[in-house]
């Protein structure tokens, strides 16, 4: 219960009023928002309210709407209102009240009147503690003025927690940030929710203001993205839903934004938000619709432009749907809204929402006819608002919309949705490209749609006369809106001038008209009924004349919508069925009604088949005879095309072939023609084609004419093609014409060529214009004319030709791409001459330079050499094109004479040529057919080898008259003939003409060209044909590998190095082939070839050497080349590094078998070069005609590359594999080894005499046995030892070494080996006098002891012996010294106890050699290393052995060495034995023994005292602290002798000794005793301290001061150090020291320089000692008044002594540690008396020393300062300027510490 109501009280406590606490009600009263809390707290509300209804008054006079709370928050009576005695109910309508105050007022926060109010707010009713969140909310827009700082100031400290984020600000008074509101309205949602709701009120009360909603929709738009950002974690689900929650809190907010119409502002502020969460919320469409309705529910004419930009982006983010009715009513409900959606899409994209508007405009449209949006749609349509695809599916959905009209339909929206539709086909750029490719992709049936709207859907013209232009040409819309048909057929004339036929070539004036009339016509049959009556038709007589089927002829043929032209059809072939004429021959119509049948209308295609039956009734009525069938008479025979020639030429049929053609061939296939627009075409092709061969005579006579009435028929219907003036009919004909061969020997192309000839003649313009009326492809008309050209007419070649060459104008570059593209088609078609002379010609144009600026001529000659290059072109032809090349024989004035110029070899003489201009285009012609054979596989056309060769012989003399290697030319050339050449090896049954074969061409090539491709493909060239044909290349050959060394063997390129391992695989070989026939000696016989490869190699690339020599002995045979080789590169360039390692990457390329066999051929080769008549070796190496110059030296170093050769790895690990084997070839290695063996020791014993081969014959013999294993190497070793020859010995020896080192551990044979070889070494070293034989042999025993010595150690025990007696240790040979002492090291790791019988022999001699070697010179050093490495192992591994007079022995040494300015190695030898001394020597030798040796090593030097310390140090680490405490008498006699030391150097020195070295050995001293001292304890140590005091004061002679007081000096200096290092636990000490230190201060003698180091040793001393007293020690009045006077009275020794520096220091710190204000006095008293002294240094240390205690002791020190004032009166008038001034100084420190003037104090 007592926490309960402690709880409750506090409850309380917090919410009460303090209303009884005075103290709490002033601070409350002094929050103020104009006033100083001091200066609120003392007013009164009568002073307030005066100075605050002055602003309130001026805000009424701002806004009226202030007045209303003149009445009661700001009335006389709201000064007596005290909230605290109010009711709930009152109080909750104040806050009312005072609310909607502070949102008006909000407006003006920046005026001080509205300041003024909202302080009577705050003073009287306390705003800021009852409404504080309203007040917060008020002032927050203005978070970054001052005036929010100070309302910060006046904030209670209980705020809402949606306000926490301003604690700190409180607490700072700082201004929050625009990041911190954001961030907090991010992560807040009750701070946001609060804000929203604050902002939503304001605007209700009518109260907004722009910077309130500015400042709410900023911080909001982005605390919207950073909460659906945040949302965005976690999985799918999870993220929807948190996306959702954002949405859902918000939404309230947007709703009632949105429905406050009369507030802008506040619905933009909505449009911000929206916009916001629409582009990063992820909305589903459901909510996005809605989201727009809201959007435009209520917008005005302000906020229609903001409410578009929003509905875009949120349509943006929408499905591709269209917009709900609400949503499309409002828009439409938009003034000017395509414009301003045009506007908009200028800046932001707009399409969607363009696209659902359309769509639910469509729909409109679709279920209520409602017109009004067509033009919407037309408008966003054509001002590109949409994607493509958008505007594709809205063109389809007006077209479904448009197929779905019947007769329940309203009538008007036939009429507009035609007319929108054909203006949307006709709109220009890519939008009216992508209506008309919706049309054609739509399925509905777009000819049933135009009948449907009386409208073309698809761009056709009416025709019009070529004179004058038409009013109706510009219209593309026929429309029952156009005028009607009585008024169009009352403007047409009666009857014709002079027209006969309207498919006259001359211009009809009539039929433009007559057209746009009957297109009119045929929306209705009655129309079309009074049309086919008018007058000037003159239908009665359609039989006799030529106008009314002329008319409908070229109607139906013409770009008319299909209506119209199935309809012309439909007339026509009534008229025909009503007619009575029945003698009559209707042929002319055949070519028109077949034409309609390939319509692409299956309607026309229908109606044609129609009017074919009904002309077929013409024939089949008259058909009794074939007399009265070919006297009919044929209609139109006379004007069908006009009076003139083009009626007349025409050709006509027999009146019995057109039933025939009508009856079997077309009438059969109407259905099928109706069906399928192409199928007339194969059925006139399969009716008029000649039989194939490969047919059988029963299929020929299917289905076909007889020729002489196919051929009619042809020549009929290519009359009527020829003639028409309709493109559109000749381009219909065309199409099956073109597929017919040869009839009766006649071609299509000469009876269709005229059509070609006219279509050229053409200019630009008038093709244009053909197409554009007829609505026809230029491409397709240009293809189908050229398709007139066949491959066997020659005429029809020739006239291509002659528009190729120029002979026929043409202004069309599109023909021309055309011919070219016809002469592909029939290219493999020609044959023989035709197909020569084409390409002929072709050439012939394509080299033509004639007139290349103009544009079609230039297009010609590309087009020609285009075709040549991609065309296959036959031998024949390419022959005919290399005989036709230009030489420079016809080239020149006077040709050279032919002898002249088959002898000079390819050196040409040059000659003047006529014109450089002709030489250039002859060079152009060269380079095209040599690209022309390049690119035709010239490996399948042999017969070109022969021109080819003269072209190349030619380039040659080219090359000479254009002064260029023409390397790209010869590069051609010589592709193509290497392409025969491969040809020719692959497939030996071509025939290929040796004779035109000419290797001295391609040796000049090689030769004479600069160009490394050049040479590359004539070597290349060179070795297929050495491979293919070598007895015509073989005679040229050599010359070329000297060219290749100098040239093409340097290159670094891929390409040359396939080339040179061409040249040598295929060159090589027949080469070698030609000299084994010749039965002579092949390695000289390819000397020079070797030479040329050898004198390239340090030009070869050297990544490519190794690939390269090898290539070249592998194709040579390397068994028989492989040493001359090796042989020719060392005697070329000598024995270096590099060519050894070259020569063995080479040699290890090969077998064991042939580098053996070639180590034999090389010492005979050795051998050959010193005989005294050499048989081969001058011709293989460098000699002149007098010989080898130097037959010893060339001898000599080609010897030294052997050993290297045969010391290989690889080379021995191979041969000891092939050896293990045992079989044939191993027997053949050992033969061969044998063999080698032999040799090399006969050479060997010719050439004793001469030391440098004989070595030479040693290091191969050496490298010789490394190729054995283990047991055969060492028998084979035992066997050579026997030699005499002492220098051989030496190498077999060292061989044994080195193969020690190769040989694994694991190998027992190895093992057993070299362990039995040991006694032969032990006597080697026993009995041989050769000191370097004897070196060998130890180092020999070193490494087998090393590696397998522990697996015998009785014979290494032995070897040891024989090593440690005086035929090796003792022996005088310092290296044989050193091997002999690195060895015993060795051998004592291995045998350890076992070698302790030899040590007492040893170990002397060792140290003998020791001390002997401490001199400058590198033989006596590495001795002097190799004793300590001895002495090092013994310590190492028997330290016990080291100890009494060879410790003493050693450590002498080691003194003498440190002193003898060896080198760093001695030095460092040394140093490790040392410090493996002190760690490996017990501790009563080792410390027995530095005592011993001090007297030594005091006695040499500085370096040697510093080893001695180290070592020591070294040991007392070592040792553990019993051990050393237990050897304490020995080491306190060791460091008295060290403090002795500075004496003991200085008295003899009289006093020239440098103090540098004494302070760096004391320095080192004092280390090593602080490292002895941490080992003893207390009781140790105490009485050694004693005892090295009474020793350093008194055990010298009272007389020998100087020498007492350097003893002195080195104690206190380490007395310094151990005071410093062990601080209070040693303080204590200090009564051993005292007595003396005393003694010291008080006999110093200031003259004596010793004297004065001492006495400033010893304040350093007593400072150390008095800065660690933490024991009262110095407190001790027993202490402190001994050395206090003492200490005091030094300063009157200032003038001679450093006072200030040492003894001021001491003083300070003695009255630091001596804390007492008796003893501070004392002191004080006895330092002021000295400022009376007479002399000024007195006075002035006195004050110095004043001045050091003030700073360090204080106001405790200046407790004292009455006494201290009279003196310092006197010493500011001192006589001294340095003291008064340093008095002064003393003043301003005493005046810092007591922070007060001293000036009152001081008069």
């Amino acid at each position: 219960m007592a926490t309960s109501l402690a709880a409750q009280l506090s409850v309380i406590s917090a919410n009460s009023e303090n209303s009884l606490n005075l103290k709490a009600q002033k601070a409350a009263h002094s929050k103020s928002l104009i006033f100083e809390p001091r200066v609120a707290a003392s007013q009164s509300f009568d002073t307030i309210y005066t100075l605050c209804h002055e602003g309130f008054q001026e805000l009424c006079l701002l806004d009226g709407r202030f007045s209303e709370f003149q009445r009661d928050i700001f009335s006389e009576q709201s000064k007596d209102e005290d909230r605290t005695q109010m009711t709930a109910a009152e109080n909750s309508e104040l806050d009312q009240r005072l609310e909607v105050f502070l949102g008006l007022v909000g407006a003006r926060l920046r005026l001080s009147p509205a300041v003024k109010a909202v302080e009577w707010l705050i003073r009287r009713f306390r705003v800021h503690e009852r409404n504080a969140s309203f007040l917060l909310m008020t002032f927050l827009p203005y978070h970054t003025l001052p005036i929010f700082t100070t309302l910060l100031s006046i904030l209670p400290s209980n705020l809402p927690l949606e306000y926490k984020f301003l604690h700190p600000y409180i607490r700072s008074l700082t201004l929050p940030s625009r990041h911190v509101v954001v961030h907090t309205a991010t992560v807040n949602t009750s701070f946001a929710s609060t804000l929203n709701t604050y902002v939503l009120r304001i605007c209700q009360l009518r109260q907004q203001y722009p910077a309130l909603i500015a400042f709410w929709a900023g911080v909001m738009t982005e605390a919207i993205g950073g909460m659906l950002d945040k949302a965005r974690s976690g999985r799918k689900a999870v993220q929807q839903q948190n996306e959702q929650d954002v949405i859902l809190r918000l939404l309230p907010t947007l709703n009632e934004g949105l429905a406050m119409k009369k507030v802008p502002d506040l619905r933009l502020g909505c449009y911000m938000l929206l916009s916001v969460m629409a582009s990063r919320g992820g909305l589903d469409d459901k909510l996005l619709t809605a989201m727009m309705e809201a959007v435009v529910t209520g917008w005005t004419a302000e906020t229609t432009k903001p409410g578009l930009i929003c509905l875009s982006v949120l349509a943006q983010h929408r499905g591709a749907k269209q917009v709900t009715k609400r949503l499309a009513k409002e828009l439409l409900k938009v003034e000017g809204l395509s414009a301003l959606l045009i506007d908009l899409s200028k800046q932001r994209r707009v399409d969607r929402l363009a696209n659902g508007l359309c769509l639910a405009l469509v729909e409109r449209l679709r279920k209520n006819s409602e017109i009004n949006g067509l033009q919407m749609i037309e408008q966003i349509i054509s001002s590109q608002l949409l994607s493509d695809p958008q505007c594709c599916v809205l063109v389809k959905a007006l077209v479904l919309v448009a197929h779905q009209i019947d007769d329940n339909t309203n009538p008007t929206l036939g009429p507009h949705l035609a007319s929108s539709l054909v203006a949307l086909t006709h709109l220009p750029g890519n939008v009216g490209s992508v209506v008309r490719g919706a049309l054609e992709a739509t399925e509905v049936d777009i000819d049933e749609l135009e009948l449907k709207l009386n409208a073309s859907l698809r761009q056709i013209e009416a025709p019009a006369t070529k004179s004058e232009d038409l009013p109706m040409e510009g219209s593309n819309v026929e429309t029952i809106a156009t005028p009607d048909l009585p008024t169009l057929l009352q403007a047409l004339p009666k009857r014709t001038a002079t027209e006969s036929s309207f498919l006259s070539h001359d211009s009809s004036h009539i039929y433009p008209g007559l057209c746009h009339a009957f297109l009119v016509a045929t929306s209705n049959p009655s129309d079309l009924e009074s049309f086919d009556k008018i007058p000037i038709l003159r239908r009665d007589s359609a039989l006799e004349d030529t106008l009314y089927f002329s008319f409908y002829m070229r109607t139906w043929c013409g770009p008319h919508p299909v209506v119209a032209r199935a309809s012309a059809l439909r007339m026509a072939t009534r008229c025909l069925s009503d007619s009575k004429v029945e003698a009559i021959d209707l042929q002319a119509v055949l070519p028109y009604a077949v034409g309609a049948l390939g319509d692409s209308a299956a309607k026309v295609r229908h109606a044609a088949a129609e009017f074919l039956v009904a002309l077929n009734k013409y024939y089949s009525a008259n058909a009794e005879s074939k007399k009265k069938l070919k006297q009919l008479r044929k209609w139109a025979s006379e004007d069908i095309y006009g009076l003139g020639d083009n009626t007349r030429e025409l050709e006509w049929l027999s009146g019995d072939i057109v039933p025939r053609l009508l009856t079997d061939v077309v009438i059969p296939a109407l259905e099928e023609c109706v069906l399928d627009g192409k199928h007339i075409e194969s059925v006139f092709q399969k009716a008029l084609n000649s039989p194939r061969s490969s047919e059988s005579p029963k299929k020929q006579d299917i289905g076909r004419l007889p020729q002489t009435t196919r051929a009619s028929i042809i020549a009929f219907l290519s009359s009527h093609a020829i003639h028409t003036p309709l493109f559109s009919l000749k381009m219909r004909l065309l199409t099956f014409l073109n597929q017919l061969r040869t009839v009766a020997g006649t071609t299509r192309t000469k009876l269709l060529l005229p059509i070609l000839q006219q279509w050229v003649s053409f200019n630009p313009a008038e093709a244009s214009q053909h197409c554009l009326e007829e609505q026809l492809d230029p491409v397709q008309v240009d293809d189908q004319a050229l398709m007139i050209i066949t491959p066997d007419d020659n005429e029809g070649l020739e006239y291509l030709a002659r528009i190729i060459n120029g002979d026929v104008e043409v202004s069309r570059p599109a023909i021309i791409d055309a011919i070219f593209k016809r002469l592909r088609a029939i290219w493999t078609s020609l044959k023989g001459e035709l197909r020569i002379n084409t390409a002929q010609m072709l050439m012939d144009s394509a080299q033509s330079t004639a007139d290349n600026s103009h544009e079609v001529r230039r297009s010609i000659s590309q087009g020609s050499a285009q075709l040549l290059q991609t065309m296959p072109l036959s031998t024949d032809t390419l022959l005919s094109f290399l005989e036709q090349l230009p030489t420079t024989a016809e080239l020149a004035d006077k040709p050279p004479a032919t002898k002249r110029r088959r002898t000079s070899h390819g050196e040409i003489a040059r000659t003047s040529l006529q014109d450089l201009k002709q030489l250039t285009s002859t060079v152009q012609k060269v380079t095209f057919v040599l690209q022309l054979i390049d690119s035709s596989d010239a490996g399948k056309q042999p017969e070109l080898l022969k021109g080819l060769f003269n072209v190349l012989a030619e380039l040659q003399h080219f090359k000479a008259q254009v002064a260029s290697e023409l390397a790209y030319l010869q590069g051609l050339v010589l592709s193509s003939l290497l392409a025969i050449i491969k040809a020719y090896k692959s497939n030996s049954s071509l025939k290929l003409e040796r004779s035109a074969i000419r290797a001295d061409l391609l040796v000049d090539c090689v030769q004479k060209t600069a160009s490394p491709q050049v040479q590359n493909a004539a070597l290349l060239l060179i070795a297929s044909l050495a491979d293919t044909v070598p007895e015509l290349v073989l005679h040229s050959v050599m010359p070329i590998f000297t060219f290749m060394g100098s040239s093409v063997l340097r290159q670094n390129d891929e390409y040359s190095a396939h080339v040179i391992s061409q040249t040598i695989r295929e060159v090589i070989p027949p080469l070698i082939l030609s000299l084994r026939k010749e039965k002579g000696n092949l390695v000289t016989g390819a000397a020079e070839l070797l030479l040329s490869f050898v004198a390239a190699y340090e030009h070869v690339p050297p990544h490519r050497r190794k690939a390269l020599f090898t290539s070249l002995v592998q194709t040579l045979r390397p068994e028989d080349f492989l040493f001359a080789l090796l042989a020719m590169l060392v005697d070329k360039y000598g024995p270096t590094e590099s060519i050894k390692s070259f020569a063995a990457d080479v040699a290890g390329s090969f077998s064991v078998e042939i580098q053996l066999q070639s180590a034999v051929k090389y010492l005979d080769l050795v051998g050959d070069v010193l005989k005294p008549k050499p048989t081969y070796s001058n011709i293989l190496l460098n000699a002149n005609d007098d010989g080898i110059s130097d037959p010893k030296r060339t001898a000599s170093n080609i010897m030294t590359l052997l050993p290297h050769l045969l010391s290989q790895k690889r080379l021995a690990s191979q041969t000891g594999k092939l050896l293990d084997r045992d079989d044939m070839d191993a027997a053949r290695i050992r033969d061969l080894y044998s063999n080698l063996l032999e040799n090399i020791l006969a050479l060997a014993d010719t050439l004793k005499d001469q030391k440098r081969l004989h070595g030479a014959c040693g290091d191969v013999l050496e490298s010789l046995l490394g190729l054995l294993s283990t047991g055969d190497f060492v028998k084979s070793v035992e066997g050579l030892l026997d030699r005499p020859n002492e220098s051989l010995r030496r190498k077999i020896l060292k061989s044994l070494e080195v193969r020690i080192d190769h040989e694994s551990l694991s190998d027992a044979s190895s093992r057993s080996a070299m362990l039995g070889f040991l006694p032969q070494l032990t006597a080697i070293i026993r009995e041989s006098k050769d000191v370097l034989y004897k070196h060998i042999a130890v180092a020999c025993v070193d490494k087998i002891s090393e590696k397998y010595g522990k697996k015998d150690l009785e014979a290494v025990a032995a070897a040891a012996e024989t090593i440690a007696s005086n035929h090796c240790l003792g022996q005088s040979e310092n290296r044989l010294r050193i091997m002999a002492l690195l060895c015993l090291a060795s051998l004592v790791e291995i045998l350890r106890e076992g070698i302790v019988s030899v040590l007492p022999t040893a170990i002397p001699k060792a140290l003998e050699y020791m001390e002997s070697s401490i001199k400058d010179e590198d033989e006596a050093q590495k001795l002097h290393n190799a004793g300590y490495a001895f002495i090092g192992a013994l310590l190492q591994h028997l330290p016990y052995m080291v100890s009494g007079g060879y410790l003493d022995k050693l450590l002498e040494i080691s003194n003498i060495s440190a002193e003898g300015n060896l080198d760093d190695a001695a030095d460092e030898s040394r140093m490790e034995c040392m410090r493996l001394t002190a760690k490996q020597i017990d501790a009563k030798g080792m410390f027995g023994a530095l005592q011993r040796d001090w007297e030594r090593a005091a006695k040499m030097g500085t370096s040697a005292l510093q080893e001695y310390l180290e070592i020591l140090s070294i040991a007392i680490d070592k040792h553990s602290k019993t051990v050393v405490t237990k050897h304490s008498p020995v080491l306190a006699k060791i460091f008295q002798d060290t403090f002795d030391l500075r004496r003991q150097w200085t008295i003899p020195a009289e006093g020239d000794l440098d103090s540098d070295p004494i302070a760096e050995i004391e320095a080192q001293v004092n280390e090593v005793a602080i490292k002895m001292i941490y080992k003893f304890n207390d009781a140790t140590f105490r009485p050694i301290f004693s005892n090295l005091m009474e020793w350093a004061s008194s055990s010298l002679p009272k007389k020998d001061i100087a020498g007492r007081n350097l003893r002195l000096q080195s104690i206190y200096g380490f007395m310094a150090v151990f005071f410093d290092n062990l601080k209070s636990i040693v303080t204590s000490y200090a009564t051993y020291v005292l007595d003396n230190a005393v003694d010291t201060l008080k006999n110093v003698n200031p003259k004596d320089e010793v004297s004065r180091e001492l006495w400033s040793r010893v304040l350093r001393t007593l400072v150390k000692c008095f800065e660690h007293d933490q024991d009262d020690f110095w407190q001790s009045p027993s202490h402190f008044r001994v050395v206090a006077p003492v200490l005091c009275a030094q300063f009157m020794s200032a003038p001679a002594l450093p006072v200030v520096q040492e003894l001021v220091p001491t003083i300070v710190e003695l009255a630091a540690a001596a804390d007492s204000s008796d003893h501070h006095k004392e002191l004080n008293g006895a330092i002021l008396k000295h400022m009376r002294s007479e002399t000024a240094s007195v006075r002035l240390a006195a004050v110095k020393c004043e001045q050091e205690l003030t700073d360090r002791l204080g106001e405790e020190w200046l407790s004292m300062l009455p006494e201290m004032l009279p003196f310092i009166s006197e010493l500011q008038e001192d006589d001294d300027e340095i003291v008064e001034k340093e008095t002064h100084r003393w003043i301003v420190k005493i005046e810092g510490v007591l922070g007060e003037s001293l000036d009152s104090m001081l008069q």
